[in-house]
């Protein structure tokens, strides 16, 4: 672990970053480190606010990614980590012109990581889906760049968390909330398909809450293009949402979404998974296949019906389409109309929770503890 402090500013990192992440944050924390620290990293202290030659490799990047330097701490200041990404960290930044927050993902640019890993298409893949894509129920890109070393994707910053921190504290939801979870990530998902995108890593992490309580579908990773009546072969995703034709390798489409739908929605009514997650997919796909997926005596006859064809093990007859998914009779008496859904009041308590943690935080704050699992823990509700 090292902690920095410079200007009273406090930068923390999990013990999983490392010295070797260090260089992640050199673009945008720049002069908070000490000169030994940053030999110890490689990087020459001259080097940080240097003019760049552009590199051959950095046009593999462009368009989707414009090469710019990072703006300044006159511009943009780091307040800390949020998560560990695929490739790289997410930090939380303020840009001091807007006093708006942001949710920043950093990348290495390396030609050859990228080449192994896949990174390249796919980085340019979630830029190009993202930037086209515009719902009240989807996470909204805002901007992003490169420099010589990483790629920055800035999306808005959501400070009342994410489904799945709530989902943990928590354990379970009413069918009622449920039914409002289910309604606007269907609308999401049904939107999504139609503009010929497929997201295939739908679950409650990268699900985030609006300041106003609804859902936004998030982190277009592995997302990719895939018009209606395409095909995908890539084993990708969570494995305990993926689908039985995911975890066999495909050929699989757009009801690979809906899947996860069902096993989200499962969790979130019962506090745990239909099957544990396994160590591998072959593992895994042997179970998905011989589990009867029978919904407990405790759910409703109708959300027993929507789960049943949620989860259907044959994607042909598997409920695949929003209009077949608003015909639902768990959704009886349910609105479906855009603007309606967004004026409709919070009755989930999500808000009492987030003023409980805020409120532990500024009382961690004040008797100056130095506990950093508690400060990461509410972070993001700041």
């Amino acid at each position: 672990i090292y902690v920095l402090s410079c200007r009273q500013n406090l930068v923390r990192s999990e013990p999983i970053l490392g010295l070797i992440s260090l260089l992640y944050f050199v673009d945008l924390l720049g002069g908070i480190f000490p000169e030994h620290v940053l030999r110890l990293a490689g990087v020459g202290p001259g080097k940080l606010r240097s003019e760049w030659s552009l590199p051959g490799f950095v046009s593999v990047f462009l368009p989707e990614f414009p090469h710019r330097p990072v703006p300044g701490h006159e511009h943009f200041q780091v307040l800390g980590y949020i998560a560990k990404g695929s490739f790289g960290p997410i930090l939380k930044v303020k840009d001091k012109a807007k006093q708006k927050m942001y949710a920043v993902k950093v990348s290495p640019t390396c030609l050859v990581d990228l080449k192994k890993l896949g990174v390249l298409e796919q980085s340019k893949e979630e830029v190009i889906i993202q930037r086209q894509v515009r719902h009240p129920f989807v996470h909204e890109l805002q901007d992003c760049w490169q420099t010589q070393r990483h790629l920055y994707i800035m999306c808005d910053y959501c400070s009342t968390g994410d489904l799945y921190t709530y989902w943990q504290m928590i354990g379970q939801f009413s069918e009622d909330t449920v039914r409002v979870f289910a309604a606007e990530l269907g609308c999401a998902l049904g939107f999504l398909h139609d503009f010929g995108v497929i997201h295939r890593d739908v679950k409650s992490r990268i699900i985030k809450w609006s300041f106003l309580g609804h859902l936004r579908l998030a982190d277009f990773g592995l997302s990719r293009r895939l018009e209606r009546g395409g095909r995908a072969f890539t084993i990708c995703g969570t494995i305990q949402y993926m689908a039985p034709e995911v975890l066999s390798g495909g050929p699989y489409n757009h009801a690979a979404d809906w899947w996860s739908l069902g096993i989200l929605l499962f969790s979130l009514t019962t506090g745990k998974f239909p099957v544990p997650p396994e160590p591998d997919h072959c593992s895994m796909l042997r179970k998905v296949r011989s589990f009867p997926y029978e919904m407990p005596l405790s759910f409703s006859s109708q959300l027993s019906l929507l789960l049943s064809e949620l989860l259907c093990k044959t994607p042909s007859r598997r409920l695949r389409t929003l209009d077949r998914f608003k015909r639902q009779t768990f959704f009886h008496q349910s609105t479906f109309d855009l603007e309606l859904m967004q004026r409709r009041p919070v009755e989930f308590h999500f808000f009492e929770l987030s003023l409980i943690l805020i409120l532990n935080y500024y009382i961690l704050k004040f008797i100056q503890c130095d506990n950093p699992s508690w400060l990461f823990f509410v972070s993001f509700l700041i």
